[in-house]
């Protein structure tokens, strides 16, 4: 194996001594400019490159950032949205100089115990956080740790209670679990298990070691057995409490709650859009096959369609959300049972490509044209929804944009900047042929 080299290989072969090679190398005075260059010229022929591990040990900067997932592990291989959104964020790093250390775990409490190894270590000198949570306790943790932090996703206004505020559970009332949802027990299975980490960008060959410790689903809450949330004359939501983890990101630019930055879409007024789209099309029974009940885009997502149909007059009942783990199999599964209601829907909007392709399916197989008798909408535009036949009406937005963006803030906090709180564009619904006016009869 292959020995790296070492400030004292340099100093033989540039024929200075040892501490000439660290003056050079940290740039610190001590020696010529042209002994400097001499020094630096070796250790670049040699291959040599500064120890990271003892760089954070002396104070300085590990050169790397994370960021950690907590997401069944079996859901993240078929969804584009996350490839997307690192490949944008590597952009950014790798012109930077500056790796990105990433790990898959088992929920929340796992990333919770990365980020305190991370910060004991001095792995990582800030992390990207994403999937805010409605009740979260990463932002008190990452605060009191001292650990810089961009929020990917956060935005005011998430209420705990969004699922149902005024419902048959009365305020409060947690959201329907998953587990109630055919498929959900290989979800569980699947996400019982974390990956490795691995790190990419700018050269490194970085390992978190082994995986975190840690127990339970990602998702959070339970309900009952089919549970779905209904939209309508639900009253506005409670306001948050004082403090409430849940507010990751305030109004303004003066930064999110704890202090943390954060770069947020505006997913309210992207359902209202799509909502307004299908209403005007003449749909009035509209299901939202929604992603993880536990995470904030989900709720505001669910607050959203409520308002919005609730300022349409759309009758109580007929316009609702469903919960999943945002697989095929659990959008497949949804989409079965609520075709199968004796009143089904005439719209169906998925919370992510991958479950709109699997719901169209599950018509085809049904015998249920789209759009002839039920029309479909994607959150996130991707290919699988432009070579589907027909081709899927989807929200369109640059996800890697909003990566870069995020990356871009989180070197501006490590450059000592201010935490703010950013906006990427709004997404674009992009009307295709897998939307149109239901038929009469319906």
């Amino acid at each position: 194996m292959a020995r790296r080299p070492t400030i004292k290989d340099i100093a033989r072969q540039a024929g200075v001594s040892e501490s000439a090679v660290s003056f050079a190398l940290n740039g610190k005075p001590g020696v010529s400019e042209d002994t400097r260059a001499r020094i630096r010229g070796v250790a670049q022929e040699l291959g040599w490159q500064p120890n990271s591990a003892a760089r954070a040990l002396s104070g300085e900067r590990s050169g790397a950032v994370g960021l950690v997932l907590a997401r069944p592990a079996h859901t993240l291989g078929a969804e584009s949205f996350f490839l997307r959104l690192v490949s944008g964020i590597q952009e950014v790093l790798s012109a930077a100089g500056t790796a990105l250390l990433f790990q898959v775990v088992e929920d929340v409490e796992a990333e919770c115990a990365v980020y305190r190894r991370w910060w004991a270590e001095r792995r990582v000198d800030g992390v990207l956080v994403v999937d805010p949570r409605t009740r979260d306790p990463r932002p008190a943790l990452l605060t009191g740790l001292g650990l810089p932090a961009v929020v990917i996703g956060g935005g005011a206004g998430t209420p705990p209670d969004a699922w149902d505020p005024e419902g048959a559970g009365g305020p409060g009332t947690p959201p329907p679990s998953t587990a109630a949802l055919p498929g959900a027990a290989a979800g569980a299975a699947g996400s019982a298990r974390a990956a490795g980490s691995a790190s990419v960008g700018s050269g490194s060959a970085r390992s978190a070691g082994s995986r975190a410790a840690g127990s339970g689903s990602g998702a959070a809450g339970s309900g009952p057995v089919g549970a779905a949330v209904s939209a309508g004359s639900a009253g506005s939501a409670v306001p948050p409490p004082d403090g409430g983890a849940w507010a990751w990101a305030g109004a303004g630019t003066g930064g999110g709650a704890a202090g943390l930055s954060a770069v947020r879409a505006d997913d309210a007024r992207a359902m209202t859009e799509v909502l307004e789209h299908l209403h005007a099309l003449g749909h009035r029974r509209i299901v939202h096959i929604a992603g993880l009940p536990g995470l904030a885009h989900t709720a505001r997502r669910v607050a959203a369609l409520r308002a919005e149909a609730d300022r349409l007059g759309l009758p109580p009942g007929r316009v609702r959300s469903v919960p999943t783990d945002y697989s095929d199999t659990e959008g497949a599964a949804a989409t079965r049972r609520v075709l199968a209601e004796p009143e089904p829907p005439t719209a169906l909007v998925y919370d992510n490509d991958v479950m709109a392709v699997a719901g169209s399916a599950v018509a085809a197989g049904l015998g249920i044209p789209v759009p002839g008798r039920l029309s479909i909408v994607a959150w996130d535009d991707s290919a699988l929804c432009r070579v589907t036949h027909p081709p899927l009406t989807a929200l369109v937005r640059d996800t890697a944009g909003f990566g870069r963006l995020a990356a871009e803030e989180l070197l501006h906090v490590l450059a000592g900047g201010p935490p703010r709180v950013r906006e990427s564009e709004l997404p674009r619904l992009e009307p295709r042929g897998s939307t149109a006016p239901p038929p009469a009869a319906y």
